[in-house]
């Protein structure tokens, strides 16, 4: 997924500007490489950027690309996103081999999923089914299901489609809220570097740039990671803004949902206020316990 990302940036810099000289240069993280335990178990969203962003600071390369969700909400001062591209599918997919839906599913079956976020809100709505912890790239989780491991797998649909897997999607699961900025893929660089913002800037998309800073505003007050199963989806127009957001219990038998919608003038504000909304409600309660 990462080559993908980084191959669709590249094309990209590359149709913009026809003489600029690209190299991809790639760089194993500490993610990539612990395959055996849950992401919630060794670290937070950090472990997908660390090692790219010390090739930043060393001037090994000029720019990162990175799956937005993966991105720490608070970069160090020399870092900076610089462009945040037009979101793909937001949403998670169900995939199964056995079942069209995750409705079909009966007590017991199994579902696959490395993700907090995803594991609490489906247990939520289907306490009949069991979660088991499924690591690795995507072909790898395929593999495993496809190998019989699991009865479904539940991945992002973006990454899905963008590896030209989407004939495998029984599901969209628009009943569970995704984790910030999913579906989004953001471009690091170093902040005093503006030759190079001036380069990509084009590819920012406003709309989901506006989005997505309400999504990481929200996640900055509720302080979540991999180790929290809370999500957040905000959508913006030319006249309003709305968002919908969870924050579960890790057995997802407590749960506090919220959805919100207020005037594109306070877009400033409002991922923040959305976080205190939903922690006032409940959430706060729900964190103290985990």
């Amino acid at each position: 997924m990462a080559l993908w990302q980084s191959e669709f940036v590249a094309a990209e810099l590359q149709k913009k500007f026809p003489a600029l000289k690209i190299e991809l240069v790639k760089i194993q993280t500490t993610g990539d490489k612990i395959l055996d335990s849950p992401l919630a178990k060794i670290g937070g969203k950090g472990l997908f950027t660390k090692e790219i962003e010390i090739a930043l600071a060393e001037n090994k390369i000029d720019l990162a690309v990175h799956s937005l969700k993966d991105v720490p909400n608070e970069l160090p001062t020399n870092f900076k996103i610089a462009a945040i591209t037009k979101r793909a599918q937001p949403f998670d997919a169900f995939v199964s081999n056995k079942f069209n839906s995750i409705s079909e599913m009966p007590k017991g079956a199994v579902i696959g999923t490395s993700s907090l976020r995803r594991a609490a809100q489906i247990l939520n709505i289907y306490p009949h089914l069991k979660i088991e912890n499924l690591r690795g790239n995507v072909d790898t989780r395929l593999k495993k299901l496809d190998a019989g491991n699991f009865d479904a797998i539940i991945l992002a649909a973006a990454g899905l489609e963008r590896l030209g897997y989407g004939d495998r999607i029984k599901q969209i699961l628009n009943e569970i809220i995704p984790a910030a900025g999913q579906g989004a893929l953001a471009v690091e660089i170093l902040t005093d570097d503006f030759e190079v913002a001036e380069i990509v800037k084009f590819l920012n998309d406003e709309k989901t740039f506006n989005a997505t800073k309400i999504e990481r505003d929200f996640l900055q007050v509720i302080g979540g990671s991999c180790q929290i199963p809370v999500g957040i989806f905000a959508e913006v127009d030319d006249e309003k803004i709305s968002a919908r957001a969870v924050i579960a219990a890790l057995d997802g038998k407590n749960i506090v949902k919220d959805f919100s919608v207020t005037s594109i003038e306070n877009i400033s504000t409002f991922g923040k206020n959305f976080a205190e909304k939903i922690l006032d409600n409940g959430g706060r309660e729900i964190l103290s316990q985990i």
